[in-house]
Order: C-alpha cells, then sequence, then structure tokens
C-alpha cells in the first residue's frame, strides 16, 4: 500500500488490513482531503443548537469531498452562550444525542470525523475525541491525556498515558487534545505506534509548536482550534493549508500520504538516477540546512517503497535506527 509519513516498516502496509480505500476521482492513490473547523460561528444556547451549527458547516464543506472532518476541542460545550453545563449534564456514550447528528453525516457523505466531547465510562468523564467511520460508526476514542487543573476540578478524569492509533481507510491517525501539546512523550508514543496523520483539537492554536511537531516526529499534524489559526502542517513541519481574516470557518486541503522522510546523507547520492528514471513521477524535496529530503511518488504506478528498495535507502527512522545498532555495537 505504500510507505507512510516515517516508521511504517517495508513488510507492513500503511493502510488497515481489509479495509477497502473509497475511490474518489482525479486523485492520487493515497491523497486524503482534510477539513478541519474552528469555533467560529458554531454558537449556541444549548449543544444541540452547537451541534447543528457544525453539522450545517459540513455540509457547505461536502463539494470538497473531504476524506475526514476535525472538529475543536469540546466543541458542544465551548459554543454554549451564557458557559458550559456542568461535565456530567454534558457527556455521553457514543455514538448518542451528542455525536447522532454527525454520524449521520459522516454516513450521508462517507468521511470520517473526529469529534471532540465529553464522554463517560464506569462514573468517570472524560475530554475525549470519538473517531466516526464512514458508515456512521465509532471505532473508538482518545481521552485527553494532560488535563488541566481547571478542567480536573470541573470532574473530568486524565486518559491513559498510551494514546491509541486509528486505522482507516487511508493511513493511520492519532490524536493529542489541546494541552498535550506540553508534554512531547505522547506525540512520540503515536510516532513509534506508526501514526501518519496526528489530529490536534484545541482551545487555542499553537503555532509554531505544532510545526515543529509535525517535523520531529515526520508526521502530518491537522489542528482545529477554539481561537488562533486552525492549519495542516505536512510531515516536514511547513504549513500546506491555514485559516486566516478571510477564511475563518477552517481549511480543507489534500495531504499527499505515498512520500517519505529521509536523512538527506548519504542517499542524496542516488536521487539523480532516481529522477532520472522516474522523472515527474517521483519529487525530492531537500532542506539543505537540516539535511533533510522528502521523497514523494506523483504517480499512481509509482511506490514509494519500491523506489526506497530498488535504490537501496532507508527512511529516516531506519537510518537512526541502524546507527543506534552500530554505536551500541562499538560502545560494548
Amino acid at each position: 500500500m505504500g510507505l507512510g509519513a516515517l516508521t511504517v516498516s517495508r513488510s507492513a502496509p500503511a493502510v488497515a488490513k481489509n479495509i477497502e480505500p473509497v475511490a474518489r476521482k482525479n486523485r492520487l492513490p493515497r491523497e486524503v482531503w482534510i477539513a478541519s473547523l474552528t469555533q467560529e460561528g458554531l454558537r449556541g444556547n444549548n449543544y444541540k443548537e452547537v451541534v447543528k451549527k457544525a453539522v450545517r458547516r459540513m455540509e457547505q464543506i461536502a463539494v470538497y469531498q473531504p476524506d475526514i472532518i476535525c472538529l475543536p476541542e469540546a466543541f458542544h460545550v465551548a459554543g454554549i452562550a451564557g458557559g458550559r453545563p456542568p461535565v456530567s449534564e454534558s457527556s455521553e456514550v457514543p455514538i448518542e444525542p451528542i455525536t447522532r447528528p454527525l454520524a449521520e453525516y459522516a454516513k450521508k457523505h462517507s468521511c470520517y470525523v473526529v469529534a471532540p466531547i465529553y464522554t463517560k465510562e464506569k462514573g468517570k468523564y472524560y475530554n475525549a475525541a470519538v473517531i466516526i467511520d464512514r458508515d456512521g460508526r465509532s471505532i473508538g476514542e482518545y481521552r485527553k491525556t494532560r488535563l488541566t487543573i481547571g478542567e480536573m476540578e470541573r470532574g473530568l478524569t486524565p486518559g491513559p498515558l498510551e494514546p491509541p492509533v486509528f486505522e482507516t481507510d487511508f493511513g493511520k491517525i492519532g490524536v493529542q487534545i489541546c494541552f498535550d501539546i506540553e508534554w512531547l512523550e505522547g506525540w512520540q508514543r503515536l510516532r513509534k505506534s506508526g501514526a501518519e496523520i496526528v489530529f490536534w483539537p484545541s482551545a487555542f492554536g499553537g503555532g509554531r509548536k505544532l510545526n515543529m511537531l509535525a517535523a520531529l516526529n515526520q508526521y502530518c499534524v491537522v489542528s482545529s482550534t477554539r481561537k488562533g489559526i486552525t492549519k495542516i502542517c505536512d510531515i516536514s513541519g511547513e504549513d500546506i493549508a491555514w485559516s486566516g481574516n478571510w477564511q475563518k470557518w477552517g481549511v480543507c486541503a489534500p495531504v499527499n500520504l505515498e512520500k517519505a522522510f529521509l536523512h538527506a546523507w548519504p542517499y542524496c547520492k542516488r536521487f539523480k538516477d532516481i529522477e532520472a528514471k522516474y522523472g515527474r513521477k517521483i519529487r525530492i524535496k531537500t532542506f539543505h540546512e537540516e539535511e533533510w529530503s522528502i521523497i514523494e511518488s506523483r504517480s499512481a504506478d509509482v511506490k514509494v517503497v519500491d523506489v526506497l528498495k530498488e535504490f537501496e535507502m532507508k527512511t529516516y527512522a531506519e537510518h537512526m535506527m541502524a546507527a543506534e545498532v552500530e554505536q551500541e555495537k562499538h560502545r560494548k
């Protein structure tokens, strides 16, 4: 199925087993259209009104045929006029009244949805992100690990330290929420688990921290914010799309997952041969100061994993692992 952003081994497909990707016209095989909303305009007197407005906004961007849509942190209560109700009154076991309209949208438009809401289980309440698949079913949830003191005082419980990775038909995704950005281990664990896109629903924009995390972990990072800029960061840390004064609702843009992150040296010595053979079918972009290179397939009949094998090149993760193995040998 090709190689993802970083750590998927050459023998393991990045796309979930037994899940057939949805065919979209005029797209590359691993081109994923991502939409991410801000809280702008998503307000009402109760959570039902807020969710209704969110679905209306999602309907407006359905023309792009997004593969996945992300909403801001606890969007269902953050937009309630006059303040939030108690956590016990605004939590659910998915899929129930809060997320049901989102699930219906997901099924109608064959789209995944990242729905950040409060969930409950065995008397405990969580700041979570429920993942809804293209059939409108919940395939699991991430529970915010690093809660603020205020959240815990309101009755929320921190989630487990090991964040789950969710299998989709286009690859593996993970989630971090707002305050999680201040601790690196959750992001690193998602990288080691093979995540290719990490969604970050948040109360604030995050700024350059998101670009840094994308580059350090070599996966795409997508924010969905209550205030500040909502954006999509590529595996290089570069911005692909972002919201602003004339697009306050959010972003919708494609990401190509058929690419690999490389340590430029010594593989740069083979780039000319690759370009000579594949021409426009392969795009190689090098960041000369960092000595990073991104090799990307621009053709349905070229898989990056095959190109790496043909020219005897390792991904960044494989290169670092090989170096560590040799370091340990010589250290002993």
